[in-house]
């Protein structure tokens, strides 16, 4: 009840604000579907002893990546390489995507034996307001888009994987060990 009429007077609950970012998340995994070929996906990755998890790990032809799902849907987005804002806000979704993809990128190379460098995309659901990306995050190990464009996105990138290579990752990325 209390959920119900959070919704209808637009309030700010933890409850809502999980359901939105749940949302998102779903909305990136079904874009990710249509990937298919020699493209293997994972979702809701848990990492270390704490409660944090990767949205998707994404493992293809064109390499490895982290996405994370940010669903804004009544916001303005605002990307100028490391500053993303929201409704003029400044968060660190750059930083923690980094973060997130070196640490994947690390974890993976322990496992496999070579080396392994994943890149972050943050896949942008919503914002209605507006979605302007002035210029992408400085060094490449992140990028930016709207989630109806992700899978577009990696399937217009360069192959740099072999499929041994992609085959050793995805197994390595299967098993929860690997990610402690």
């Amino acid at each position: 009840m209390r959920g119900t009429l959070a919704r209808l007077v637009d309030a700010r609950t933890d409850e809502r604000a999980w359901r939105i970012g749940a949302d998102g998340e779903e909305a990136v995994a079904a874009q990710l579907t249509g990937l298919g070929g020699d493209w293997r996906v994972l979702h809701a990755v848990r990492v270390g002893e704490r409660d944090s998890d990767i949205d998707h790990v994404v493992i293809g032809p064109a390499g490895v990546f982290t996405i994370n799902a940010k669903h804004h849907p009544h916001a303005s987005v605002w990307i100028g390489g490391d500053t993303f804002m929201v409704n003029g806000r400044r968060v660190p979704y750059v930083r923690n995507s980094r973060h997130e993809a070196r640490r994947a990128g690390r974890l993976l190379t322990e496992q496999v034996g070579f080396p392994v460098t994943a890149v972050g995309v943050i896949a942008v659901m919503g914002a209605r307001k507006g979605f302007t990306v002035k210029q992408q995050p400085a060094d490449g190990s992140v990028v930016v888009v709207q989630r109806r464009r992700v899978s577009e996105h990696l399937l217009m990138l360069p192959s740099r994987l072999s499929p041994r290579e992609i085959a050793a990752i995805y197994q390595a990325a299967r098993r929860s060990t690997t990610w402690r």
